[in-house]
């Protein structure tokens, strides 16, 4: 009955929403869940994009782990999702649509010596400072599964940081090297203060895209949202 109630409710609001969005197609709102590489990078590119051409429109971003935010679309607390998929989805009533592949680098500040090199191998960066969130963290794997290939143990984490924002400012004094998303490097706009170093990381793409719920239909202006993403994926592959 709880399921039920939260269910009719929703189509409630969200036929208000489509009914204000006829008297005024310009506003509205959208709930989006994402984590926090995205919401700081391809999410902030979309919202900055939208927003320019429907000033009124409010977002609210939700940021957590994609697991937690999968939670949140099946309680109907968000529109929908911008994740990476990281492998099948448990629930049948949600729906995936991939946007990009996104791949992972070795970063450093523009000014650091290793950013200066044209090769470079994991040996030699093995006992550099490491800025890097935990190592049970999607980007910890992923450092563990790449020293690991090359016969390396985990590197020398001097600093443990989960916010990107974080990791960046380290990055950018020219002290430290850290794993990062390429799209970081681009989204929303570019990072000439931090380089991606010429070592090639073992690991597969991972795919991103849009996750939503398939019994139920999106507002107007969560419509916007999504196509505003296509046309930023769009607008990356042309660059």
């Amino acid at each position: 009955m709880l399921n039920c109630g939260a269910a009719v409710f929703d189509e409630l609001r969200q036929g208000i929403q489509n009914i204000e969005f006829l008297s005024d197609p310009t506003a509205g709102e959208v709930r989006v869940g994402c984590n926090p590489f995205l919401a700081v990078s391809f999410v902030s590119a979309v919202v900055d994009r939208l927003s320019q051409r429907h000033p009124r429109i409010v977002f609210h971003l939700a940021t957590a782990p994609s697991e937690l935010l999968l939670r949140e679309l099946s309680k109907r607390n968000v529109d929908l999702l911008i994740i990476r998929k990281l492998g099948p989805l448990a629930d049948e009533r949600m729906s995936f649509e991939i946007l990009f592949d996104d791949s992972y680098v070795i970063a450093a500040g523009a000014e650091s010596a290793w950013a200066r090199r044209r090769r470079l191998t994991f040996v030699e960066l093995a006992g550099e400072r490491w800025v890097l969130p935990p190592p049970e963290t999607v980007i910890g794997t992923v450092a563990q599964e790449a020293f690991r290939a090359h016969a390396l143990g985990y590197p020398r984490t001097s600093v443990v940081a989960t916010p990107l924002e974080v990791r960046m400012r380290l990055l950018a004094t020219g002290n430290f090297l850290t794993i990062l998303p390429a799209s970081a490097l681009r989204l929303p706009t570019g990072r000439p203060e931090i380089k991606a170093l010429p070592v090639e990381l073992p690991i597969a793409r991972v795919p991103n895209g849009i996750v939503t719920m398939t019994n139920r239909a999106l507002t107007p202006v969560a419509r916007s949202f999504v196509e505003k993403c296509r046309e930023v994926v769009l607008a990356r592959a042309q660059l």
